[in-house]
């Protein structure tokens, strides 16, 4: 059952906790279409400020936008056979262009006479469409390297699905280059890891493991895939980005080449790469309580929330003072920008307003009140501890943004310190499925593996856990060591990340 907030507390149930406070904190609601979600203002607020910082760190690091086609037409799936296999059960396909009137009243029908002549493939991701674009685009190597990004919504038919999480569409970007050598775009696989564990962990304060897949787990058609991979509360690992070398497979597939510098015919490399709305989900699976949502100050929608007390007369002049310290607040500025603030002035009691703010994940909350104005005072409470200080007007803009830093750097050390505390290292396989069993297991398992895919498919066919990756840098010296397998005592030659995964 859930608290007066009507969130269900985490111990009890977390994948309801998680449902209950999207829902509660006006973050996103299931649509009449199976399987799709409506983001709502407050959710959307959060992808926002995802979209803007990564958005300059593309921009940053060379890479401009452009947009390509929803539709995507069947036969080109067809040209990459490992890509099509990787995604043919999750494609939603359109195969009528018009609808009419039912004869009998009773509706609209599909007009059986506009069946489409090839059908259209609603993107599961675009490289197969875009490589069409980039044959007529790239002729020499005076056209390389093409660096484009593109905002937009894909479509993965799904049928377990969770808000943000797994949805049948969802929100994206997804960077799509192509390089004259395997070592440019091995560069820009690499560059593009770094900006997304950058992002992880300076503004979404989630600590992340950054590293390489196996063949099993690998993107469809990619050479290889890197990825950030992420700790959440109920010791479940989350990709939280992904980013993937594919060598030449699709510049073969739609005969992408190039002249060399030496005059030679050659076909391009390629990278793709790509972050979704399942960040918001991140967010919230790694910081946030049973009072609600608890948003790092860099992407919190509401950093700073006033909250004026009192009536009548008194109310009026405590509103004033509330646009006063607004405004200083403002002025003072954090993190190279304007303090998102709020002062709310609905007619609800402040109890309501206490729990409604922090249920939504205001940074930080202050209170006014006719006493405190006449004592020159205000009440300061963060939504990381809840602890309420006294702080004179006069110094609340400064108190404010100190408070904001503290925050964040405080939600950084707390998510890290839960994956220290929840990352194992076992040598036998009795150890390894005892780690995977009972109420409160899980969490990054450290283990030897053989390099066999039929040894991590038998691991994740007993235990469900997976090779989340083949970490870049050994999380502990000693992983880089050579040992033996726990399932086939086979040699390995250094430890992987294992965990069950969302």
């Amino acid at each position: 059952m859930g608290n007066e907030l009507g969130i269900t507390p985490r111990g009890e149930n977390y994948s309801q906790w998680y449902t209950d406070l999207v829902h509660k904190a006006e973050l996103a609601d299931h649509s009449v279409v199976r399987g799709c979600m409506v983001i709502r203002p407050h959710g959307y607020a959060i992808w926002e400020l995802m979209q803007g910082a990564l958005d300059n760190m593309f921009k940053e690091t060379g890479h401009v936008n452009a947009y390509f086609p929803m539709f995507i037409p069947k036969s080109f799936l067809s040209k990459e056979a490992e890509h099509v296999d990787g995604f043919a059960k999750e494609c939603a396909v359109v195969t009528h262009h018009r609808l009419k009137n039912a004869e009998d009243g009773s509706g609209v029908i599909v007009d059986p006479e506009a069946k489409l002549e090839e059908e259209l493939v609603i993107r599961p991701t675009s490289e197969t469409i875009i490589w069409n674009s980039y044959k007529g685009w790239i002729q020499s190597w005076r056209d390389l390297p093409v660096m484009i990004n593109q905002w937009a919504n894909v479509c993965r038919w799904e049928m377990r699905p969770r808000l943000f999480l797994r949805t049948a569409e969802f929100l994206w970007q997804e960077g799509h280059t192509a390089h004259a050598t395997y070592d440019e775009a091995e560069e820009e696989a690499l560059t593009i890891l770094g900006v997304y564990k950058r992002f992880a962990e300076e503004w979404m304060c989630v600590p992340v493991i950054d590293g390489i897949k196996s063949e099993n787990e690998k993107f469809a058609g990619a050479d290889h895939t890197y990825t950030i991979e992420a700790l959440t509360q109920d010791f479940k690992a989350i990709q939280a980005g992904t980013s993937h070398h594919l060598g030449q497979n699709f510049a073969k597939a739609f005969d992408v080449t190039f002249q060399s510098k030496e005059g030679k015919l050659e076909h391009v490399y390629a990278t793709s790469w790509g972050v979704s709305t399942r960040l918001v989900g991140t967010l919230i699976m790694v910081h946030s309580d049973d009072n609600g949502l608890v948003a790092p100050p860099k992407l919190a929608p509401v950093q700073a929330v006033i909250i004026p007390i009192g009536r009548g007369e008194k109310l009026e002049a405590v509103l004033d003072a509330a646009a006063g310290m607004e405004k200083e607040i403002r002025a003072q500025g954090w993190d190279g920008g304007i303090i998102r603030t709020k002062i709310d002035k609905r007619d609800k009691s402040p109890g309501f307003k206490f729990n409604d703010w922090e249920m939504k994940g205001a940074c930080i909350r202050i209170e006014i009140g006719p006493r405190d104005l006449e004592n020159g005072k205000c009440v300061l409470a963060s939504r990381l501890g809840g602890e309420k200080i006294e702080c004179d007007i006069k110094d609340v803009a400064a108190k404010t943004a100190e408070m904001l830093s503290e925050l964040q750097t405080g939600l950084y050390n707390q998510a890290l310190a839960h994956r220290e505390a929840n990352t194992s290292r076992v040598d036998t396989w009795d150890e390894f499925k005892a780690a995977f069993e009972g109420e409160k297991a899980g969490g990054f398992i450290v283990a030897h593996w053989d390099g066999t895919s039929e040894t991590e498919e038998q691991i994740a066919n007993e235990t469900k856990a997976t090779i989340r990756c083949i970490p870049r840098e050994p999380l502990d010296p000693a992983d880089a060591e050579p040992g033996k397998c726990i399932l086939t005592g086979k040699p390995s030659t250094q430890r992987v990340v294992f965990a069950k995964a969302y």
